[in-house]
């Protein structure tokens, strides 16, 4: 088994040549580029850190949300278990579309599970701009 480096070491080991080797001499659309580049990275790189607890704590709201009610835990392979909260994310669309949350405590539920949806994306996708908008401390920056 290969311990180190890591994934996230080997992203940022990319990061930093991409950044210091190649960057500086770039300009117009490579340039622009290699931003993209940089950008997707980082977003990987905390996709691989927040990734899983964040499947667990939307797959634990989701559970409380469902009806039926979804398993106790979620397949405990990464990709599986990402398959298996979008078919979860799927039947809520449905109970949705169905105005099974248009009003009451569901709905209050509802909302609150979909702030922290996409709150944790942005955690992964854009922490800075969840920063600005929200106030939130930007967990998983680097």
């Amino acid at each position: 088994m290969q311990d180190r480096p890591d994934l996230e070491e080997l992203l940022e080991a990319v990061s930093a040549f991409l950044r210091e080797d190649v960057l500086p001499g770039q300009d117009g659309r490579p340039r622009y580029h290699l931003l993209v580049a940089l950008n997707l990275l980082k977003m990987a790189s905390r996709e691989w850190r927040l990734g899983p607890e964040q499947l667990h704590d939307e797959w634990t709201r989701l559970r409380a949300l469902s009806h039926p009610p979804l398993e106790d835990d979620p397949p405990t392979e990464f990709h599986r278990a990402a398959e298996a909260l979008r078919q979860a994310n799927e039947t809520l669309c449905g109970d949705i579309q169905a105005g099974r949350y248009d009003d009451g405590p569901g709905r209050e539920s509802l909302l609150a599970h979909l702030r922290a949806t996409l709150a944790a994306r942005l955690r992964i996708a854009n922490p800075d701009f969840l920063e600005r908008v929200s106030g939130a401390p930007p967990t998983g920056r680097r």
